[in-house]
């Protein structure tokens, strides 16, 4: 069987893509690995309508409403490799079944390449976040802690103060010039420079000179990389920034080879679910146009 799109990751965007197709009655495969980049968040927020509900809950009912529709089809793998072109896309799924579609649309996300600081992985998702949206406010104004891994730092730094006290630990990553103290000293932002040893207890900051900072939560900036070596097969232009690696797309989420659109975090630097499921819908709809209008680039 032929399928009209295959959407790679069955997560927030790419359940969003297939509601749209599976509404317009096209035949979709979904292929997902089960790996959600927030499995390790216990609660999401900033999503309207579902604010404060665990993540796996989220995805649950998301599928629950998916397999209604009668023309969605999923299958629990990993895509191994991928290639073809417009109207003939082939994948491969755990190195042996093979898949074939018109359209494709990539949504499996990224994985996070954290500051190498002992201690700071375990606490990823529970006292280490990266989106003061949708972590700062569970932080009840307490004492915040921002761990520079990145040029990005000094934006995260500036930020968090609405969220709470907070100390910038530039951990011999980044050094702030004169223009950038100075909105720092505005912001009342603490700049310690001494270099981070470990993270202990719930989010304490043991330094280099023996001294242990307590803390309600801490914020970096993970590097992101896409987890897919076969995208090279299909062409598709990848763009590297200060974040790490995504997917180029246009505004209609489409990539620069036709007919393979992207969408989340794999095609945006900054995500979060809200952003993901907005991205999918539109990914979704544009695909659906793609063959609808096959002429309209």
């Amino acid at each position: 069987m032929k399928f009209d799109v295959i959407i790679i990751g069955g997560s927030y965007a790419g359940l969003s893509a297939a509601l749209q197709l599976g509404r317009a009655r096209k035949n979709i495969l979904i292929v997902d690995a089960g790996e959600r980049r927030n499995r390790f968040a216990s609660h999401s927020h900033g999503f309207l309508g579902q604010d404060g509900k665990a993540p796996g809950e989220i995805i649950a009912q998301a599928r629950r409403q998916i397999e209604r529709y009668r023309t969605i089809h999923w299958v629990e793998g990993t895509v191994s490799d991928a290639d073809g072109s417009f109207g003939d896309f082939i994948i491969e799924i755990d190195g042996s079944r093979r898949e074939r579609a018109d359209r494709l649309i990539l949504a499996m996300g990224v994985t996070d390449e954290l500051p190498e600081i002992a201690g700071l992985k375990e606490r990823w998702g529970s006292a280490v976040f990266h989106c003061p949206y949708c972590h700062g406010y569970e932080l009840d104004q307490g004492k915040i802690g921002v761990i520079a891994a990145s040029p990005m730092a000094i934006h995260h730094a500036l930020m968090l103060p609405d969220w709470g006290e907070t100390t910038f630990f530039t951990n011999g990553i980044f050094e702030p010039d004169t223009d950038q103290h100075a909105l720092l000293v505005a912001r009342d932002v603490r700049v310690e420079t001494t270099r981070i040893t470990e993270i202990a207890g719930h989010a304490d900051v043991v330094l280099a000179d023996g001294r242990s900072i307590t803390l309600a939560g801490l914020f970096t900036q993970p590097k992101l990389h896409i987890t897919a070596p076969w995208i090279e097969n299909l062409g598709c232009a990848i763009e590297e920034g200060p974040m790490g690696s995504t997917i180029v797309t246009d505004p209609m989420k489409q990539t620069t080879v036709r007919g393979i659109f992207a969408c989340g975090d794999v095609a945006r630097p900054a995500g979060s679910v809200a952003l993901a499921v907005g991205d999918g819908a539109m990914a979704g709809a544009a695909a659906h146009r793609s063959i609808l209008f096959p002429e309209i680039r």
